[in-house]
């Protein structure tokens, strides 16, 4: 991780868990990170879990990814204050379990697909414009992905909740491929990487669907998979890694 003390990384969702264990991990190794959230005190109360003495820094930028405007005002600020990107973390998501053929819930089922997968999409063509026009150096874009981007999980004789949840994740997994080819058609000597957790301690996941899982994955296992990530030679790219618990029958 030495070639990254002082390079810039950018982290969406950045206010609780697999996001706030990147930033603080991120910020201890040395960079500067950007905690990009719509609540920015939580991302501000990071700096606590920072020691003193950390070469690190910690920026805290409200952003709802959501929005178009936000994402560009964050980066427009990010390229002033900062000077650019070298490092994006696309975090940022969210679950919301009902069955996709309910009645009144298009809204909520919009909000998924927007946050999963625009905002990705939009924060990663911000990010990868910034290296390409500042001339970044072995920039790199990591996606947390899912499990269930790669196989919709069974509801075992009950109702389906997940509804478009797979779906955009699915889609993830795919735009991580296209990114891969993409950079490799423009030799821009960019990486790429999808890391796929299973079941993972976090607020967006039911306190039922928890109770399931008793070994459940922590916010900080998928931390260390994104230095793991970070870490590997200039020539290597780990393009995907797929983590769950011990346990995990799916």
């Amino acid at each position: 991780m030495e070639r990254w003390s002082g390079k810039v990384a950018v982290v969406t969702g950045a206010s609780s868990g697999i996001g706030s264990a990147i930033v603080v991990d991120l910020v201890k190794a040395g960079m500067i990170v950007v905690g990009l959230a719509r609540r920015k005190n939580r991302v501000e109360d990071l700096k606590k879990q920072i020691p003193s003495n950390s070469t690190g820094k910690l920026y805290a930028v409200k952003c709802d990814i959501t929005k178009d405007d936000d994402i560009v005002r964050a980066f427009g600020w990010i390229v002033f204050e900062l000077g650019g990107v070298d490092v994006l973390v696309n975090n940022a998501g969210i679950v919301k379990l009902m069955p996709l053929l309910e009645e009144g819930n298009e809204d909520t089922l919009k909000s998924i697909l927007q946050t999963n997968l625009w905002g990705l999409v939009m924060c990663t063509k911000k990010a990868v414009e910034i290296m390409k026009r500042k001339k970044i150096v072995g920039g790199h874009v990591i996606n947390i992905n899912s499990v269930v981007g790669h196989k919709v999980i069974g509801s075992y004789g009950q109702q389906p909740q997940v509804n478009v949840y797979p779906s955009s994740k699915f889609a993830v997994t795919a735009l991580t491929e296209v990114l891969r080819q993409e950079f490799a058609f423009e030799k821009m000597n960019m990486k790429v990487t999808s890391i796929s957790p299973g079941f993972v301690k976090t607020e967006i996941v039911p306190a039922g669907a928890m109770a399931a899982i008793p070994n459940a994955l922590e916010a900080e296992d998928i931390s260390e998979a994104v230095l793991f990530a970070l870490g590997t030679p200039p020539h290597v790219q780990i393009h995907e890694l797929i983590i769950k618990p011990v346990g995990e029958m799916f």
